[in-house]
């Protein structure tokens, strides 16, 4: 069975990350799978942005200069709904200014916005009845303890805003993302989500939940994750190691664990622009993932690619 194509934040490696434009591009490229990262605003409304923060993919300094925490980022949390839509949306800078990825769009002429949970999902059901060929999404539940934190529970809304857009059962085509392990078990046996659960796997230093995921990335830990979700979705570098002196790239056993535990794996993130460590091409990265490793998915900022490279492979 082919991997399913997700494109990470909309076709991200063309137009900037999770806008509306960007998510219809990716559409048209075949993708199976849109993602849309949930931050809460500061009236509590859900937005689609894949950051707490602002100032590294709108115009925030410029408009609202003076708005920025001690630490002198701008948050999302800070931002009335009305006020987030007013910002100019760009390609991913870093904290100087200069853009992460250089050769990405960089046109003046063209103005991107923020839009909300439930536009999103609207425009997504309005790009499939005038095409006719179906999608699914693949919403991440951002931060949700930075968020209580900050006085909002944003996981009973956005279940809510996915059972509107009518995405309640297991068989329905969503994928629900967290990288918080206490949170996707309260989603499930609390909540009584049936959805499908993906776990996120990262590095304890990113700093995106209190979870441990070292202990997960064992065969007790995904045993444990497999009564709960239905799937992890794991850093890229974690699935593979490279071999010092002769440079040989050899799994970590982190796939072949999951799947033992009958879990999905989907590993993030596929970038032609941006190859890991031992790969000289994006067709041997994805040669790799797919004929060897045998992943199930996989998130891309270039889903054009990802489906042409599977159609080839596939023949």
């Amino acid at each position: 069975m082919r991997p399913v194509v997700i494109a990470h934040r909309g076709a991200s490696g063309y137009l900037p990350e999770h806008t509306l434009p960007a998510k219809a591009l990716a559409y048209a490229m075949g993708a199976d799978y849109l993602e849309q990262d949930v931050v809460a605003a500061r009236d509590d409304a859900l937005v689609v942005l894949h950051d707490i923060h602002l100032d590294r993919v709108t115009d925030v300094a410029c408009r609202y200069p003076g708005r920025q925490r001690q630490d002198g980022r701008y948050y999302v949390r800070d931002f009335d709904l009305g006020e987030l839509k007013s910002l100019e949306v760009h390609e991913r800078s870093n904290a100087d200014g200069s853009p992460v990825y250089p050769d990405r769009f960089n046109s003046t002429d063209e103005i991107f916005r923020i839009q909300t949970f439930a536009e999103e999902l609207d425009f997504v059901q309005t790009l499939q009845a005038a095409d006719g060929r179906p999608v699914g999404i693949y919403p991440e539940i951002k931060r949700p303890e930075w968020h209580r934190h900050e006085g909002v529970d944003i996981t009973p809304q956005f279940l809510g805003i996915l059972a509107d857009f009518g995405y309640e059962e297991h068989s329905d085509p969503v994928y629900v993302q967290c990288f918080d392990a206490k949170e996707l078990r309260r989603i499930r046996r609390e909540l009584g989500c049936r959805l499908k659960l993906i776990q996120l796997i990262g590095e304890d230093s990113w700093g995106e939940s209190s979870t441990r995921y070292a202990p997960l990335r064992a065969q007790q830990g995904l045993e444990r994750l497999a009564r709960t979700v239905d799937g992890i979705g794991p850093w890229i570098r974690r699935a593979y190691r490279v071999a010092r002196g002769n440079g040989e790239i050899r799994s970590t056993g982190l796939v072949q664990r999951a799947h033992t535990a009958g879990l999905a794996v989907h590993p993030y993130t596929f970038r032609a622009d941006e190859l890991p460590e031992g790969f000289a091409s994006f067709d041997a990265l994805l040669t790799f993932f797919i004929d060897e490793l045998s992943i199930d998915g996989l998130f891309t900022d270039f889903p054009d690619q990802v489906v042409q490279f599977v159609r080839r492979n596939s023949v």
